[in-house]
């Protein structure tokens, strides 16, 4: 049985990337196939792949999840957004000295005020007070929120964070981490790849503050995994189908698009359309029936991600690949650099 401390490892402080390489396609890229290891760079990527080959990626955008403000009764409060339900409310963790009790209104940036209504799966439910009637959570922490920077991130949010921590693609508001797997791309990039006749399709995955979230069970089989909400356009359904009917491969950008695609594929092997939450947790054992390679960076040690790649290309293998890794100084996490994963067979 596969334990906690099976996907721990050592890292140097030095190698977690504090701010972004000084061009997104300008990273390095570990090529990991099998058990032979490749360390190139991302532009090289455009010769890993061909004609045919479908690029899945995942549009979401990062908003400004975090908000500071004071409780009724005059505390420091942080809140980090989870996930905006509708215009009016929001899940969120909340951060005091005391945690705020139903029914108690927390004043965010001195602009607004939220009532805390209960707790769900953990979180705090907010529901914003009556104000301005055309105000909304989006506008809201647009206007008064702070980019949510991962916690290895030392800096405060600067302005290059604002670009470089939201992908180029970025379409759909409502993730609080980057899907950072897609950091890497320029338009110049998907330029070349789209010349190339390479084919890209999007999905949508909004990755939540629980991607943060510690392992706390010694026995990874009884951690609960948190929920985030996807959604799978027909077309892309439909690239992934064509590209199967005539023998390309199926390529995920980030853990988040294979998260999504996995949890809407069905019991034939073929993705369904449209929207859904998944709490799909993925570990060595697991059998992969959509992506055929895996686009993803560094990740954190004990973290489901770590555990997520581990199924991907076998324990043995991702162990090889961090040490490598680390011996060879990339650059790990959010800015770090990128590896594609060649799927380990059945």
């Amino acid at each position: 049985m596969l334990t906690l401390e099976d996907f721990d490892f050592s890292l140097p402080d030095r190698l977690i990337a504090q701010h972004p390489a000084a061009k997104r396609a300008a990273s390095r890229l570990l090529h990991v196939d099998g058990g032979r290891l490749s360390d190139l760079h991302f532009s090289n990527l455009p010769e890993l792949l061909l004609p045919g080959d479908l690029l899945v990626m995942n549009d979401t955008k990062v908003i400004k999840a975090r908000l500071f403000g004071q409780k009724d009764s005059g505390g420091q409060v942080e809140v980090m957004l989870e996930r905006i339900v509708d215009a009016r409310h929001a899940l969120a963790q909340v951060r005091a000295s005391k945690s705020p009790k139903a029914g108690a209104c927390l004043r965010l940036a001195d602009a607004f005020t939220v009532r805390v209504t209960g707790r769900t799966d953990g979180f705090f439910a907010l529901e914003l007070e009556d104000g301005d009637a055309a105000a909304d959570f989006w506008s809201l922490a647009e206007a008064h929120g702070r980019l949510p920077l991962p916690p290895y991130i030392t800096h405060a949010p600067e302005a290059e964070d604002e670009s470089r921590y939201q992908t180029v693609y970025a379409r759909h508001p409502g993730a609080v981490a980057a899907p950072t797997a897609g950091l890497h791309f320029d338009d110049d990039m998907l330029a070349l790849l789209e010349k190339q006749g390479i084919r890209m399709a999007r999905l949508t995955l909004h990755v939540g503050a629980g991607t943060y979230q510690p392992v706390r069970v010694t026995q990874i089989a009884e951690h609960k995994m948190h929920r985030e909400c996807y959604e799978v356009p027909a077309a892309t359904a439909a690239a992934i189908r064509e590209t199967r009917d005539a023998g390309g491969r199926v390529v995920a950008v980030g853990t988040t698009s294979l998260r999504a695609l996995e949890s809407a594929v069905d019991g034939a092997g073929a993705v369904r359309t449209g929207a859904g939450e998944t709490e799909i947790f993925i570990t060595p054992g697991y059998q992969f029936q959509v992506a055929d390679r895996l686009m993803t960076n560094f990740h954190l040690p004990k973290s489901t991600l770590l555990m997520l790649v581990s199924a991907f290309v076998g324990m043995e293998n991702i162990r090889a690949a961090y040490a490598h890794a680390i011996r060879h100084d990339y650059r790990f996490f959010s800015y770090g650099d990128a590896m594609l994963l060649e799927r380990m067979p059945p």
